[in-house]
């Protein structure tokens, strides 16, 4: 392992354990199981999703990490060109109420509308549940399962941690990439990366 590997796996470590999450979960295992309520005030299990690619991306629409992937435009035509290839992308939102980020169903669908987002549905997630689960660290954080429900991919959207818009051409799309050697029945080639972005605004641990 690399000491840039050795590095981001200690931080990532450190940060899971004073945010009180789980383990984060292992690529080429299943993924973890959940239950959640939608946006639209529908409830979604991953079992109801069984046979289908998915990809949850954890987001706050007021982080600036966020915001460079959606004011480009680059986050929706993921999404659309995911979305098209009957792939279920499930947006997470796991702000808690009074945090940054924080928005009941109605809002999550007029954000949403507002900015020609494409995610197959809004999985609310204020008690951090779902969150903890993946050891969500930062929004955006993206995760990939199978149609066997094995988790294939954790990490950025990107390979450039910044802020910018102008980096979005010279990054790796790792989201892209992924589905890339999925789809032609190959291995993930980075299975797992930094994912960049502001952290997740938990409520407190119990």
């Amino acid at each position: 392992m690399s000491k840039l590997m050795r590095f981001a796996a200690a931080a990532a470590f450190s940060l899971v354990s004073l945010t009180g999450l789980d383990a984060a979960p292992a690529v080429n295992q299943p993924a973890p199981g959940f239950t959640a309520t939608t946006a639209k005030g529908e409830t979604l299990s991953l079992e109801d999703l069984a046979g289908k690619t998915v990809i949850l991306e954890w987001t706050n629409h007021l982080c600036p990490f966020v915001g460079k992937h959606y004011g480009s435009g680059n986050m929706q035509a993921l999404q659309q060109e995911m979305t098209e290839k009957d792939i279920v992308w499930l947006q997470v939102i796991s702000s808690a109420p009074g945090k940054q980020g924080y928005v009941e169903g109605p809002e999550a669908i007029v954000l949403n509308k507002g900015r020609s987002a494409r995610p197959s549905g809004t999985l609310l997630d204020p008690a951090g549940t779902l969150g903890r689960a993946y050891a969500a660290l930062v929004t955006p954080q993206m995760y990939i399962i199978d149609p066997q429900g094995s988790l294939l991919y954790t990490g950025g959207i990107d390979s450039i941690p910044s802020a910018n818009p102008a980096d979005i051409p010279s990054a790796t799309n790792y989201v892209r990439e992924a589905m890339t050697a999925i789809e032609a029945g190959k291995p993930v080639p980075n299975p797992v990366t930094r994912a960049y972005g502001c952290t997740v605004k938990y409520a407190p641990s119990s």
